[in-house]
């Protein structure tokens, strides 16, 4: 099995259920573990593997939507990489807020999304 990850990815988007949150941007930090099955292969061609290239513009087109949940957000990232790359075993993908507009809040909240493939 093989892991392609991205850490720590910075974005900006409009996401959340509040107003104020609809009209200023926040920041986002993505953690993404896309895994698909090792085939016979030397690995001298990007095809041979999954492009975190590719898996970054998932991220990114996707972020530019706006949603009310991350959870949604996640679920979109998941489906998209999965129709983009059908060989895919199982993404993991977190988002946080690093700014929650909760009163006297310090730190960041977010969600973890994993979704297991069988086909």
């Amino acid at each position: 099995m093989i892991t392609v990850e991205l850490h720590n990815l910075i974005i900006h988007g409009y996401h959340g259920v509040f107003e104020e949150e609809k009209k200023v941007m926040n920041t986002f930090e993505v953690n993404l573990s896309v895994k698909f099955e090792e085939r016979k292969s030397d690995f001298q061609r990007l095809d041979d593997t999954i492009s975190y290239v590719d898996l970054y513009e998932i991220v990114k087109q996707k972020t530019q939507v706006p949603a009310l949940l991350l959870e949604k957000l996640c679920q979109g990232i998941i489906r998209k990489i999965k129709h983009q790359y059908p060989i895919v075993k199982e993404v993991v993908i977190s988002i946080y807020k690093l700014q929650a507009p909760i009163e006297n809040f310090q730190g960041k909240v977010g969600v973890t999304m994993r979704k297991k493939f069988d086909d």
